[in-house]
């Protein structure tokens, strides 16, 4: 157990020797060692300053992935409830309010309670890409400018696969309209291979940068493949509606 969260090498240690974080993996440890089928955490990480808390919280979703443990981990902090927890409970004095997943709390929230508790978390964070990616439009390197701009319809970009459907290039609405300008009609030529890619279970937050640029993100499976398509406009849209779902509550004071 001391192994599992990195404390072997002070197994001899005095507990007065340890450091906070330290002293919380002993913790862990010793509910290990029982091999519980459940496990119990109240309030477990919340004396900790917030790089040790993160760090903790690393450290039980690593060893989750190896035991796969049921934990039932109460917190006052939505944000750490949303980050360790698959599921999510709400109680108001005593009483379940709504329980779902992460991205369910934080875009269906049941009531003003609920939406009162998600208004201030970054929705970039818990929302994932496939909550709004579009299947992609696959243009065929044959084709003209011109038949690609009708292909896309209103789409801000489309790919080219090679012949395994891995993304090879990516048309740009605003590329191809210059080009069109300019008398270009290749379709080749105005190709993009610097494009980004992501997956469908990744979040938003970690597509802010690519999606800074302002060009379609390739969405691909593991081996490579594409999937699906995000457009930058998509992620605001999404955070827009979920704001505008959260401030539609009617409001209370809660003591």
């Amino acid at each position: 157990a001391l192994a599992m969260v990195g404390l072997e090498a002070y197994a001899f240690n005095a507990t007065r020797q340890l450091s906070g974080g330290m002293q919380q993996r002993v913790g862990l440890a010793r509910a290990l060692c029982s091999n519980p089928e459940i496990l119990l955490m109240d309030e477990a990480f919340s004396a900790l300053d917030p790089l040790i808390r993160r760090q903790m919280q690393d450290e039980l979703m690593a060893i989750q992935d190896k035991l796969h443990k049921t934990i039932v981990f109460i917190t006052h902090d939505l944000n750490e409830a949303l980050r360790v927890g698959n599921r999510v409970c709400i109680l108001r004095d005593g009483k379940v309010i709504q329980i779902g997943t992460p991205e369910e709390i934080l875009t269906e929230p049941a009531d003003g309670y609920v939406a009162e508790f998600v208004q201030d978390v970054d929705q970039g964070r818990v929302i994932d890409v496939g909550k709004v990616m579009e299947t992609p439009v696959i243009l065929n390197e044959s084709w003209t400018l011109t038949e690609s701009i009708d292909a896309m319809g209103d789409r801000q970009g489309a790919f080219v696969v090679d012949a395994d459907g891995r993304p090879t290039g990516l048309l740009a609405m605003t590329d191809a309209a210059t080009a069109i300008a300019h008398g270009t009609t290749d379709l080749g030529s105005v190709l993009r291979s610097d494009f980004d890619s992501t997956t469908v279970e990744a979040r938003f937050s970690d597509n802010y940068a690519a999606a800074g640029r302002g060009f379609p993100i390739a969405v691909v499976d593991d081996t490579g493949h594409l999937i699906g398509e995000l457009e930058p406009r998509e992620i605001m849209e999404e955070m827009g509606r979920v704001e505008q779902l959260v401030d539609g509550f009617e409001r209370e004071v809660f003591l």
